[in-house]
C-alpha cells in the first residue's frame, strides 16, 4: 500500500511540474510554441562619448565600446547625423552623399570645439555603419575627432583625456600659433614646427579658406588659388590690405588635406604667414602694417 502510495504522488508532481511549464495551444504539437525572436534592431552610437580604439570609417556593433571621455580615448563623437532611409547601401567615397555628411560634420565639430577645428591638432572623419547594420536598418553616419601630434605629414593620433567640447573657445595647447620652418630644396618650405610665440620665429597660422569644389591640385596652376585665398586670410589676420603690395609683406604656406579627405569634401585648408627674410618674438595678429611692413629686398 505504501509502495503504491508513493508512485501515484510522483505521478501526480510529474503532471503539476509538466503542467507549470506549458506554453502550448493544447493542440500537442510543442515546436510551433516558442515565441518568434525579435527581428534584426539597428543601432545609433551616441554623442559626447569616446572610443578608445582608433577610428574605423566602416563601424560593426561589435566595435562599438563607447567610454567616457574621461577616460584614456583616441576617438571622440561630436555629432551623428542621418542618411536618408531610403538609400539602399551605404554612400561610397567621394558621393555627393558622403561629401553631405562631411559638410555637416564639418559644420557641427566647428560648433562643438568653438572654433574652426583646423585651428587645432584635430583631425575629423565621418563614420558609416556595416554593410550588416545598414541591411537592418542603420542609415547614421557619425563625425568624430581625434587629438593629433602635429597637422604636418605623418601626423599620429594621441591618446587623450577629457572632452573636446569648448576646447578650442579661447586658448589653448590644441591652437595652431607660431611655427618655426625647416627649409627643403629651392628654399620652400618642408615643414611647420610648433614654437613659443615668445620665442623668435618665422612663420604663423593666420587661419583657414575654404577651396571651392573642384580637383585635388596637382599642377602648378592648380595652386594658385589656394596661395591667393591664404593671402587674403593673411591680410585679415596681421591687419594689412589685400592688395599688390601684400605679396612683399610676407610669404604664405598652404596645407591643403590630402588627395583622400579632399575626396570625401574636405576643403579646408590652413593658412601661415611666413617671413622668409627675419624672424620675430609675439604674434602678428592685428599688428597692421607696422608689424609686417613692405619688404624692399
Amino acid at each position: 500500500m505504501r509502495r503504491s502510495m508513493t508512485v501515484l504522488l510522483a505521478v501526480a508532481t510529474t503532471a503539476v511540474l509538466l503542467a507549470g511549464c506549458a506554453t502550448g495551444d493544447g493542440d500537442g504539437d510543442v515546436t510551433d510554441d516558442w515565441p518568434a525572436l525579435p527581428a534584426a534592431a539597428a543601432f545609433t552610437p551616441a554623442v559626447g562619448v569616446c572610443q578608445a580604439a582608433d577610428f574605423a570609417d566602416v563601424v560593426t556593433l561589435a566595435a562599438y565600446q563607447p567610454v567616457d571621455c574621461a577616460e584614456p580615448h583616441r576617438v571622440e563623437t561630436v555629432h551623428v547625423g542621418a542618411f536618408p532611409a531610403a538609400s539602399p547601401a551605404a554612400p561610397a567615397g567621394g558621393s555627393a552623399e558622403l561629401r553631405g555628411a562631411f559638410a555637416e560634420c564639418d559644420t557641427r565639430a566647428t560648433g562643438y570645439v568653438g572654433d574652426d577645428w583646423r585651428a587645432g591638432r584635430l583631425r575629423l572623419s565621418v563614420a558609416v555603419p556595416s554593410g550588416v547594420g545598414w541591411a537592418a536598418g542603420s542609415r547614421w553616419y557619425r563625425c568624430d575627432l581625434s587629438e593629433l601630434n602635429t597637422v604636418e605629414a605623418a601626423a599620429t593620433v594621441v591618446t587623450r583625456t577629457g572632452s573636446l567640447r569648448d576646447a578650442l573657445k579661447g586658448p589653448s595647447p590644441l591652437r595652431l600659433g607660431c611655427q618655426q620652418t625647416r627649409g627643403g630644396e629651392g628654399g620652400a618650405v618642408q615643414a611647420l614646427v610648433p614654437v613659443d610665440c615668445a620665442t623668435r620665429h618665422d612663420a604663423e597660422f593666420v587661419g583657414v579658406w575654404r577651396a571651392p569644389e573642384g580637383p585635388y591640385p596637382t599642377r602648378q596652376a592648380d595652386w594658385l588659388p589656394l596661395y591667393a585665398g591664404c593671402r587674403s586670410a593673411l591680410g585679415r589676420f596681421v591687419g594689412v590690405p589685400d592688395d599688390a603690395q601684400l605679396r612683399f609683406r610676407s610669404g604664405v604656406v598652404v596645407r591643403p588635406p590630402g588627395a583622400g579627405r579632399w575626396r570625401v569634401g574636405d576643403r579646408g585648408v590652413r593658412c601661415y604667414l611666413w617671413l622668409s627674410n627675419r624672424t620675430v618674438t609675439g604674434s602678428l595678429n592685428d599688428a597692421g602694417p607696422a608689424g609686417l611692413p613692405v619688404r624692399t629686398r
